[in-house]
């Protein structure tokens, strides 16, 4: 079974979280919500207090197959200052591991820190305009390698749904559940 680390920041765009989580979740698919602060509880940008099942620091050296990272506006600035993210997000992406960013993480946790290493990327809004690391695509979703990234919380169900299909290995069973949930994916 496939096992999926959500990376929560103070002020972490809580429905791509949530978005993403559900539909794994719905597939089967393991996910840790780790908590990227002192402790498991973490309010997102709408002021949302969530407890994460863990915090990074407990988890630090433990590997995923995939490393999801929300946006928000403050939630991704706070992922993209953590040494402690950039060091797990850098060592999983270094072992072939997914890294799914979503909305402004993509530009400002993964190009604002060279970890998008010349891949093709999206982001939210004009984030992408001074990241020199990467390749922006104006797309929903963008695959490039271990690389999936979605423009944002309009996209969140294009993301989770395509990340749940590389996590399969078979679009099949992703293609049934959306159309389960009345989504024309």
């Amino acid at each position: 079974m496939a096992n999926v680390a959500v990376l929560l920041a103070p002020g972490f765009e809580e429905a791509e979280a949530i978005i993403t989580i559900d539909i794994l979740r719905r597939l089967n698919i393991h996910v840790e919500t780790l908590a990227c602060a002192d402790s498991r509880a973490v309010v997102s940008y709408h002021n949302i207090p969530m407890v994460a099942d863990h915090t990074l620091s407990d988890k630090i050296e433990t590997y995923y197959d995939a490393v999801v990272l929300p946006g928000g506006p403050q939630g991704s600035v706070n992922l993209a200052a953590s040494a402690e993210v950039l060091r797990f997000v850098a060592a999983h992406d270094e072992a072939g591991k997914i890294i799914a960013p979503i909305c402004s993480a993509a530009a400002r946790v993964l190009g604002g820190n060279g970890l998008l290493k010349g891949r093709r990327y999206v982001c939210s809004g004009d984030l992408w305009q001074p990241i020199q690391d990467g390749v922006y695509v104006d797309a929903p979703v963008v695959e490039d390698g271990n690389l999936i990234s979605g423009k944002g919380l309009g996209h969140a169900f294009d993301f989770a749904l395509t990340l749940s299909a590389r996590l399969l290995g078979d679009e099949a069973p992703v293609r049934d559940h959306a159309e389960h949930i009345y989504y024309p994916w």
